[in-house]
């Protein structure tokens, strides 16, 4: 059985996460703090992708996620608010408000 046929919650991601493995915190206080994490950290993650799709369709409100801040989510989410599987979008099978 292929990835894509798994769900998220059937794909144990976190733990191959950078965050995970460095034990960084993901839940920094400042703006500052979240794109300076998102940076250092996300963005040479293997499981990047896994996480952003977790946090977005899950609405998560807080911390750092697959190299976007809470604010970046938020406007993406309110930029397309019937997306309900982002799987979807970063697969190419649908497309969004950019």
């Amino acid at each position: 059985m292929g990835l894509g046929l798994l769900s998220y919650s059937e794909i144990d991601w976190p733990k191959d996460a950078k965050c995970y493995i460095l034990n960084v915190d993901m839940f920094p206080r400042t703006a500052d703090e979240q794109h300076y994490t998102a940076a250092a950290v996300c963005f040479s993650c293997r499981v990047r992708r896994d996480c952003l799709v977790e946090a977005l369709n899950r609405r998560e409100d807080h911390g750092v996620w697959g190299g976007m801040t809470e604010r970046e989510r938020r406007k993406l989410l309110k930029e397309n608010p019937n997306v309900t599987d982002w799987n979807e979008v970063f697969r190419g099978d649908r497309t969004v408000a950019a």
